[in-house]
C-alpha cells in the first residue's frame, strides 16, 4: 500500500481540524452538545484514517489503533458517570507521557527531524517539560479525585514550586544551547517532580479548576509535539485544547471567586476556623431529621420548588427519580425548576449531562447567576446530594477553604430539604452549618431510594 500524498493528507487534516473547531462550538450549549460530540468524533476518525495511510509502518499503526480502540471501548462501557472527572485527569496523563516519549524518540533520531538544531532542541525541551508536568500532575489529580493521597503535603510549597520552576527553565535553556543530550534526562525528572509539587498543595474545592488547567497543559503539550513532528493537525488541535482549557480555567476561577495564580500555586485557606465553629454549632443544636413521607408532604403543598442536584445524586444515579418527582409536582401545578452550580459534581457540565440523560427540558435548568435571586421567593428547595455548593461558610467564614466561592443561596428558601447519606462533610472537608438551621430538614439515606419513596408518596 502506497503512502497518502502529503498535500492530500494536509488537506484532510484541515477538514479534521475544522470538525474539532465546530465541535467545541457545539459543546458550548446543551442543545447542540450532541452534534458537537458527533463532529468531534468525525474529526478524530478522519485524523486516524489519514495518520494510518500516511504511516511508514502500517502494521504498527493498525496495532496501535486497535489497542487504543479496544481500551477506549472498555472504558466507555465500564466507567461510571461519577468517575468522569477522574477519567478526564487520567486521559490528560496519557497525553503528557506521549509528549515525553515523542520528544525522547526525536532526540534519538536527529537524522529524521534535524534534532541537532537549536530550534528543534527548544521544541523537544518544551515538549518534554510540559508533557512531564501534565503526566504527573494528572496522575496526582486522579488520585485526589479518587480520594487517595489527601494527607500528603510538602513544606513551603510556593518556595519549592518557584525553585523547581526556575531550575527547569535553566536546564531547558542549557540543553537547547549546549547540545548535551544528557541534560534531557535531568530535565524530565525535574519536570515530573514539578508536576507533583504543583498539584499536591491544592485543596479539594479547587480540584475542578486543576483538571481544567491540566486539560490546557495537555493541549500545549500536543501543540509542542505538532511542532516537533511537523504535523499541522496536532498544532491546531493542541492550540484549541490549550487555549479553551485556559479560558475555561479562568471562567471557573471567576465563578468561584478564585485567583487562578493562587490555585496554580496551591494557596488555600486553612480549615481550623470552620471546623471549630461547626463543633460548637453541633454541640448547641441538632439537625431536624425527616422521612420521605414528610418531604413529600412539604413538596405537595408548595407552590414553587427548586431542585439542586449534586455529586450524591450522580453517585446514586437518582436523576430519573428526581425527574419523576418534578413531573408529579407539575401535575399538581407546582412550579419546578433546576439550579446548577458551575462545579457541581466536581466538573463543569456534570449535572447538565445527568439531567439531560433523564430528559429534563433545557429550559427548566438554570445556572447560579440566573436563579440565585429566586430562592427567597421559593417555598421548598430540594437539595439532592449537594453540600459544598450550598454551604454558607463560603461567605460567612473567612477561615474556610471555600470562602469566597459563589454558592447557591438555598438557605433563603422558606424550607430546605436535604437528601444525603449522612451529615458528613462535602468534598472540600467542610461541615455545612445549613444542616442545623431551623428551616432545614434532612432526609438521610441513599438518594435514589429516598427520591423513589418521595415519588411513591406523591402518587
Amino acid at each position: 500500500m502506497t503512502q497518502m500524498p502529503s498535500q492530500l493528507a494536509q488537506f484532510l487534516y484541515l477538514i479534521a481540524a475544522s470538525c474539532f473547531i465546530l465541535s467545541l462550538k457545539g459543546l458550548s450549549s446543551p442543545k447542540t452538545a450532541r452534534l458537537g460530540n458527533i463532529l468531534g468524533a468525525s474529526g478524530m476518525a478522519i485524523a486516524l484514517v489519514v495518520s494510518l495511510l500516511s504511516s511508514r509502518s502500517y502494521e504498527c499503526a493498525i496495532i496501535a489503533i486497535a489497542l487504543g480502540g479496544v481500551a477506549g471501548l472498555l472504558v466507555a462501557k465500564r466507567i461510571k458517570m461519577t468517575a468522569l472527572p477522574q477519567l478526564v485527569a487520567a486521559f490528560h496523563s496519557l497525553v503528557g507521557i506521549a509528549a515525553v516519549l515523542i520528544s525522547w524518540v526525536t532526540l534519538r533520531s536527529p537524522q529524521l527531524l534535524n534534532a541537532s538544531s537549536v530550534q528543534m532542541r527548544v521544541e523537544i525541551g518544551i515538549e518534554a517539560l510540559i508533557g512531564a508536568i501534565t503526566f504527573t500532575g494528572s496522575i496526582l489529580a486522579f488520585c485526589k479525585l479518587q480520594g487517595l493521597g489527601k494527607k500528603l503535603f510538602i513544606p513551603n510549597p510556593n518556595i519549592v514550586n518557584a525553585t523547581l520552576s526556575v531550575i527547569c527553565v535553566l536546564v531547558l535553556l542549557v540543553f537547547s544551547l549546549s547540545g548535551v543530550d544528557f541534560l534531557f534526562w535531568i530535565l524530565v525528572p525535574l519536570s515530573l517532580a514539578l508536576g507533583v509539587c504543583l498539584v499536591l498543595p491544592i485543596g479539594g474545592s479547587d480540584m475542578p479548576v486543576v483538571v481544567s488547567l491540566l486539560n490546557s497543559y495537555s493541549g500545549w503539550a500536543t501543540a509542542a509535539t505538532g511542532f516537533t513532528l511537523g504535523n499541522y493537525l496536532l498544532i491546531i488541535t493542541g492550540a484549541l485544547v490549550g487555549s479553551s482549557g485556559a479560558i475555561l480555567s479562568y471562567i471557573m476561577c471567576k465563578n468561584m471567586n478564585r485567583s487562578i495564580f493562587k490555585v496554580v500555586f496551591g494557596q488555600t485557606a486553612g480549615q481550623a476556623g470552620t471546623l471549630q465553629g461547626l463543633s460548637s454549632i453541633k454541640n448547641e443544636k441538632s439537625a431536624k431529621i425527616g422521612t420521605p413521607e414528610d418531604a413529600a408532604f412539604m413538596l405537595a403543598n408548595a407552590s414553587s420548588v427548586i431542585i439542586v442536584p449534586g455529586y450524591g445524586m450522580a453517585v446514586a444515579q437518582a436523576q430519573m427519580s428526581v425527574f419523576e418527582i418534578a413531573e408529579l409536582l407539575r401535575a399538581r401545578e407546582v412550579k419546578v425548576r433546576y439550579a446548577i452550580h458551575p462545579v457541581a459534581g466536581r466538573m463543569p457540565g456534570h449535572m447538565n449531562v445527568l439531567l439531560a440523560e433523564a430528559k429534563v427540558p433545557y429550559e427548566d435548568v438554570f445556572e447560579l447567576d440566573d436563579i440565585n435571586g429566586d430562592f427567597s421567593l421559593t417555598d421548598v428547595t430540594l437539595v439532592v446530594g449537594a453540600n459544598d455548593i450550598t454551604n454558607p461558610a463560603a461567605y460567612n467564614d473567612p477561615q474556610s477553604p471555600i470562602f469566597g466561592m459563589p454558592i447557591l443561596r438555598v438557605e433563603n428558601s422558606h424550607t430546605v430539604l436535604f437528601v444525603k447519606r449522612s451529615l458528613g462533610t462535602g468534598y472540600a472537608g467542610v461541615d455545612n452549618e445549613l444542616f442545623y438551621r431551623e428551616n432545614t430538614m434532612m432526609v438521610i439515606g441513599d438518594a435514589r431510594k429516598v427520591c423513589e419513596d418521595i415519588a411513591k408518596e406523591l402518587k
